[in-house]
């Protein structure tokens, strides 16, 4: 249990709290939910330029990321094509991948296929079922896919001001607001109780909120004097109480509790507000494909870690199809942004490409 670890080693139930959320983080767990302490520990795995475990903003937004990775695949020869949804993938008489079909119907042959999409649409919606072994189909089925996790994307004029460190007369940004933010962390109880809320399909009456400000360090994603906010939040189920939607009412009602707990630790946050996106775990799956919202491709519980992900047999990237890979969150090691799966994946498929 996370909880056990914290004791051992802090007092403080703040700092406690702020380190919990790190091992509950887009996982539909409590800090004394069983196994919680990995997903601490796979967040200051790897580095970045050479410090071990640290994090950092990508200038020019997350999608900058994905530019710098296309371009260095297109200077290798890469063709990437874009808003080319695929149907399925082609298979041959002798049940080894041949390509993909894309919806409008034009097939892209290839020897191999390594799908990035998580193991539910690769497998389940992608695969023809019949070359599929059952019990491989049962185990995609049964993976957890429940997601606490809702986005809210917020413009706002001016830099929030907290109470415990006020802003500068200048407005400059100062150094915590170069930093991820998190509110309601006072003690890990209140994690647990907001974890509750959730398993009984309401949303959080005081969310886990992990703040950050990316245009205090890259001025370029906001006009001069104005910002944006990216706010991490839990915990929010899939599905509500009584089988209630996530419509426009409910989107903005948990949005509106966010946006009290933030204005409690920065008065005049909620004037500041020029206009916010609430993506909630329907909205995650159906704009991004994430089945039931989870970032991970499924939860990073013990049980789906290692090598049962994505299932038993199955978690050195090759799949039951000869030429399909699975290269994604899905595989291990699991969610983030690091990039290891698609690595280790690219290994294998090459090691493969080399013996046709």
């Amino acid at each position: 249990l996370l909880g056990q670890i914290l004791d051992q080693w802090f007092e403080s139930e703040p700092l406690k709290a702020t380190l919990a959320t790190d091992a509950v983080i887009g996982a539909m767990a409590s800090p004394h939910t069983p196994g919680s302490g990995y997903v601490l520990l796979h967040h200051v795995m790897g580095e970045l330029e050479g410090r071990r475990g640290a994090w950092g903003y990508v200038a020019g937004g997350m999608g900058a990321l994905s530019q710098a990775i296309a371009c260095a695949a297109a200077a290798r020869g890469a063709h990437i094509f874009t808003e080319k949804a695929v149907c399925h993938v082609l298979l041959g008489k002798d049940g080894r991948v041949q390509g993909v079909v894309l919806q409008d119907g034009t097939e892209v042959r290839s020897k191999l296929v390594l799908s990035n999409a998580s193991p539910q649409i690769t497998f389940l919606e992608l695969t023809p079922q019949e070359e599929l072994p059952k019990d491989f189909v049962q185990r995609i089925q049964q993976v957890d896919m429940r997601s606490p996790v809702t986005k809210i994307n917020v413009a706002v004029d001016r830099l929030p001001s907290f109470l415990a460190a006020p802003n500068a007369r200048d407005g400059r940004p100062l150094p915590h607001h170069q930093c991820s933010i998190h509110l309601n962390c006072e003690g890990t109880h209140l994690l647990h109780q907001a974890f509750t809320e959730a398993t009984h399909g309401h949303p959080s009456s005081r969310p886990m909120i992990e703040l950050c400000i990316p245009s205090a360090l890259d001025p370029g994603l906001a006009p001069q004097g104005c910002h944006v906010v990216s706010l991490f939040t839990q915990y929010t189920p899939s599905v509500l109480a009584g089988g209630q939607p996530w419509d426009e009412q409910a989107r903005n009602a948990y949005a509106d509790t966010v946006f009290d707990c933030i204005e409690a630790y920065a008065p005049g946050f909620k004037a500041s507000v020029i206009g916010r996106d609430i993506l909630t775990p329907p909205d995650l799956e159906r704009i991004f494909g994430l089945p039931g919202g989870n970032i991970f491709h499924g939860g990073m519980s013990l049980d789906q870690l290692y090598f049962a992900r994505p299932a038993p047999s199955y978690s050195g990237y090759r799949s039951p199809i000869p030429g399909l890979y699975l290269c994604g969150s899905g595989a291990h090691p699991g969610g983030g942004v690091m990039g290891a799966a698609g690595r280790n994946a690219a290994q294998v498929a090459l090691e493969d490409f080399r013996q046709l």
